[in-house]
């Protein structure tokens, strides 16, 4: 009696098990993705690419995802994306965005990292002015000036543009991975053409400095040119330029004019008039 019992208490608890795990099965294949939807192939990176490089066939597979998971503007055809210039870096399995991707026909290295209605300007730089190598791909700089201004005879230093963006360091596009310094003669900035010509005239009239910044501090601040005389205090101050001493006209008093005379002839007989004067009574001065 105990052993059917027991026998009918196994039957019975195998029988909801498998009808609970038909349940659980049937539940996870309804939520599944990929029984509502139909997937999508898209172009994804083969390998790492770097900026400035050109797609090829080797660099690009086809991935397919649920299309309701995909980013806005996923490629789905080769043809798409190959032969472009890539001006952000690619990682291995990353899907192939047009935001990382130059324009049709523009080509790949240098030009295709140009924005329209910007320049490309490099300067010659040394370790120093390069800030010791730190200036590279992705950095802003300042420029600075150190030269003697027309009717000056002191060197003058000042601030020709500001938060200026590194595109290329000598060759290279993109920073060093390992992130050490690598000091280079030539560095690349990118500008807009007027300043692209302030640059040029400021590398000719001087000796220029780039002046590494916060990548996130894009104020543009207000700098005063710095000269020689603002760098010592507690000098000598420079002697003071004498005013020429003006003398002082003063008016000259004129004299008070001779009182006017009244004369009178006075005839006696034949003999000859003699004259007689008498003071003006009406030019007279009230006493």
């Amino acid at each position: 009696m105990n052993r059917a019992r027991l026998l009918m208490i196994g039957a019975l608890a195998l029988a909801l098990g498998a009808f609970v795990s038909i349940l659980v099965y049937k539940n996870l294949q309804g939520k599944s993705p990929s029984n509502n939807e139909a997937g999508a192939e898209v172009m994804v990176a083969a390998d790492d690419i770097q900026v400035g490089a050109r797609i090829e066939e080797h660099n690009v597979r086809t991935a397919t995802f649920p299309a309701a998971g995909l980013p806005a503007g996923a490629y789905s055809k080769r043809s798409q994306v190959l032969g472009r210039g890539v001006i952000i870096p690619i990682v291995k399995g990353e899907f192939i965005l047009p935001s990382k991707l130059a324009p049709e026909n523009a080509g790949a290295g240098l030009p295709s990292l140009i924005p329209p209605g910007m320049r490309a300007v490099s300067v010659r730089v040394n370790e120093v002015v390069s800030v010791a190598g730190f200036v590279g791909p992705g950095t802003r700089v300042d420029i600075l000036l150190t030269g003697t201004p027309n009717g000056s005879s002191e060197n003058q230093t000042t601030t020709v543009l500001q938060n200026v963006a590194v595109i290329a360091s000598g060759h290279t596009l993109e920073r060093n991975a390992s992130g050490e310094a690598q000091t280079t003669p030539v560095i690349t900035l990118l500008t807009s053409p007027e300043d692209a010509q302030r640059l040029t005239l400021a590398s000719s009239e001087g000796k220029i400095q780039l002046a590494l910044r916060n990548p996130l501090d894009t104020h543009q601040d207000s700098v005063d040119p710095a000269n020689a005389k603002g760098l010592y205090k507690g000098g000598t101050p420079a002697a003071a330029v004498p005013h020429p001493i003006r003398p002082v006209k003063h008016k000259a008093e004129q004299p008070p004019p001779p009182p006017s005379v009244l004369s009178v002839e006075v005839y006696q007989g034949d003999k000859k008039p003699d004259v007689v004067k008498f003071p003006d009574q009406g030019n007279e001065e009230p006493k």
